[in-house]
This record gives C-alpha cells, structure tokens and sequence, in this order.
C-alpha cells in the first residue's frame, strides 16, 4: 500500500523539509526566540521572525569510516605526493588555512531564514499551560464537538473510506457470482485444447462468463462508503484572567517596559493557547479601573499609589460579571512594590481573604531598576514584596517573582506558567 500526501505546501515550499529542519535546530531556534522577547518591539513580539543558524547546528550526520579500521587504495593519475607525504589544508578565503579536511575552501556562513508567526509562537508558547487549569466544575454553556459516527452511502470526496469499500465490492461480487479472471483465462486455455462437442461448450461457458464479468463491474456505486461525522454538545471550561498593573508616578520607564512587556507576553499566550479565556485589564494609581486593551498598554497616566484599589476593583468585577462556581479566575499583578505603608495591611488582607480563595492561581511581579539587586532574587526589599511574602510560603496559589532586566522576563514568565504535573484529585471530570 502507498500513502501519497497531496496536500498542498503552504507558500509553495517543501513543508516536511521545513518542519524537519526546525526539529533538528529547535535548541537554536529556542534560544534566538527567547532573545526576541528582549530585543524587539512590544506590538512586534508576536510576528514572524528571523532566525540565524550557524553553520556547524544546520549540518546533517554523515557515515564516517570507523577510526581504527586501515584501508589502503591507489589514486591513479597522482605525480606530486608518494606514500607518507603530509597535504596541506586548503587556503580559506582570509589566505588562512581551512578548517577540517572535507570541509571546503574559506568559512562557513550562518544560515539565515525567517520563521513565520505560526512557528514562531509554536515556539515560544512551548511547554506553557494555566496552571490547574479547569479544576472546577464544568460551566452550562457548551460547544459542538465532532466524533466518528460509523460510515454513510453519500458524503464528501475527502471522507471515502477505501478499505469499506473495496469489503463492500468483495461481498457483491461474490454474492452475484462475478466470475474472477483467472476462471475466464482457465475456461479459455481449455476450449483452445478442446474439439467438438466440447469445445462448443466451452465456447458457450466462456461467453456466459465473459457476459456476466462485464455486466457485474469490479466497482459499483451502492459500494461506496464514506466516513461519518455527527455533532455533539460538548461541555465548556471558562476562564478568565485579571491583569493588574501599577502605573503610578514610582513606576520608571523602565519599570513600565518590563510590566508591559510581561503582561504582552501573557496576552499572547492567553488568546493563542485558549479561545474560552476572557481578559480583563485593570490599571491602578491611588484609583482603580477596568480599561480596554489599548488604554491598558499605551496611556501614559499617573499618580499616586494604593495597591489595595486594584484589589477591590478585581473584586468588584468577579462578584458583578464571573461566578466563582462557574469560571476559572486567574490574576497577575505587576508593580514596582512602592505602596503606601498604611495600605499594605489591608493589600495582604484582601488578598489572602478576598482574591486567593476565589483564584486558582495568582502570580505577583515585581519590577526594579537594574542596579537594584540581582535582576532575579527571590528576595526584595520592596514594602509590598514584604507584605505577600508570609502569603508566597504557605498558599500554593500564589507565587511571587522580581526582575530588573528585559531579557529575564520571558524566562520568569516561563517559570510562573511553565507546565505542572497535576494531582488526580484536581483534573477536570
């Protein structure tokens, strides 16, 4: 049996080439899009992009003679070297020696191509999940599912199931006595051999024979079978995810890059991961409010600071719009950790009695300046950090991470949503 594949590539290229190459330099094609989510442009982090490979990564493997075995051979037409002279190396193109024998003349350069935004986000999604995702009961509303439904006498070209329906033709033919060729070709090597009475009966067997092949064909359309797909209601998990984000007069620019820059790359995996997943933005000074995606990630506001408001508000939408019985409630703050010192008491309260029992997960950034600490610690100085660290030690909802550099936000964002092995008890019905 051949299995040919018709599909068409896309752009016209050889797509399982592509798809080959990208799994042998995946380390590499990692790397550089970790890199992107430092060097490029908040609204451009997920386009495509362009990828650079070096020579030695893009090479295939190649059998190699096995070292301890000798051979010895004649080139014939050799008049400058006799046995045991040593052969320089080619010149490279710098009038230096070359690499390794085989290899060529000069150096090798980096193979460049461009990754388009599929791949790209394939990639850097890799291996990212919400964590305890769909934990709770599942919601009323519900979406059509697809599943096989046995097989039909009409359908589309695409669902013909070959297999039932060659058994369908077998069961025909034999049930209305289609003679097979092999009997036609005996019947007629024994009436070429017969004379007589007997080569006029095999003259009649054959025509009958020939007569009943020709009217019962190999293939008939009552044979036809195609695969069959029915509609189902299938069950919904929702979730929804509150954004919150500090942009009072404490919070740098550079502050606000990286806060931005965070909450761009959740936004990204939120809407390319999940279709059921509901965003809400919240901005806070020393007020709160509910604002739209653009308002979110270009107003320039500011003022003072009082965390707790961005507590209340997240509240207040969670009691008015999504029923903890019904949605999976996220959150992820950003902040700069600078609250007022009488607001951080009420801040961990609410938070500890209002907003963790309602979550299944919460995750708390702090963003610094780069000569504050190790861009990484565990461990800041912040008033606010303070006040949720008892709260990071004892529930399992809430983790807590502080950076000061671009390129370590994509590896903390890996870490607060990386993929986590669930407890039986905990996986959705």
């Amino acid at each position: 049996m051949r299995i040919v594949d018709r599909r068409l590539n896309p752009g016209g290229k050889s797509f399982s080439n592509r798809q080959r190459f990208l799994r042998r330099v995946r380390e590499t094609v990692a790397r550089a899009v970790r890199e992107a989510s430092r060097e490029r442009a908040i609204e451009d982090l997920e386009n495509a992009q362009e990828i650079t490979v070096p020579a030695d990564g893009a090479r295939e493997p190649v059998f190699r003679q096995t070292p301890g075995e000798r051979r010895d051979f004649v080139l014939p037409g050799n008049r400058d070297y006799v046995e045991g002279d040593l052969i320089d190396r080619p010149m490279g193109a710098d009038g230096e020696g070359g690499g390794e024998p085989g290899r060529g003349h000069g150096r090798e350069d980096a193979f460049r191509f461009v990754l388009t935004r599929e791949e790209f986000l394939s990639i850097f999604l890799d291996d990212l999940e919400l964590p305890d995702f769909a934990k709770r009961g599942l919601v009323d509303t519900q979406k059509l599912g697809s599943r096989r439904a046995g097989y039909s006498m009409s359908g589309a070209p695409a669902n013909l199931s070959l297999g039932r329906t060659m058994q369908m033709s077998l069961a025909r033919r034999i049930a209305m006595g289609r003679p097979r060729q092999h009997t036609v070709e005996r019947l007629e090597e024994e009436f070429a051999g017969a004379e007589g009475n007997e080569a006029a009966e095999l003259l009649d067997e054959v025509l009958r024979a020939r007569t009943r092949r020709m009217r019962i064909p190999f293939l008939d359309p009552v044979d036809l079978r195609y695969r069959r797909f029915e509609r189902f209601p299938k069950p919904v998990a929702q979730a929804v995810m509150f954004c919150l984000m500090d942009v009072s007069g404490s919070m740098t620019e550079h502050m606000k890059d990286l806060a931005k820059r965070f909450f761009m790359l959740l936004h990204v995996f939120l809407t390319r991961r999940y279709q059921r997943v509901e965003i809400v933005f919240i901005r806070h000074t020393d007020e709160a409010q509910e604002v739209d995606e653009e308002t979110f990630f270009r107003s320039t506001e500011t003022g003072g600071t009082i965390v707790s408001s961005a507590l209340v508000e997240m509240d207040r939408i969670v009691s008015d719009r999504y029923d903890p019985a019904s949605w999976n409630i996220y959150g992820a703050q950003a902040s700069d950790g600078d609250n007022m010192m009488s607001d951080n008491d009420r801040t961990r309260a609410l938070l500890q009695d209002r907003i963790l029992p309602l979550c299944q997960y919460f995750a708390y950034l702090e963003v610094a300046n780069p000569a504050e600490g190790h861009p990484l610690s565990h461990v800041g100085g912040s008033s606010l950090w303070n006040a949720y660290a008892p709260l990071a030690a004892t529930a399992r909802n809430f983790q807590m991470r502080r950076v000061s550099r671009r390129d370590h936000i994509y590896p903390v964002f890996r870490e607060l949503f990386r993929r986590r092995e669930r407890d039986g008890a905990e996986e959705a019905p």
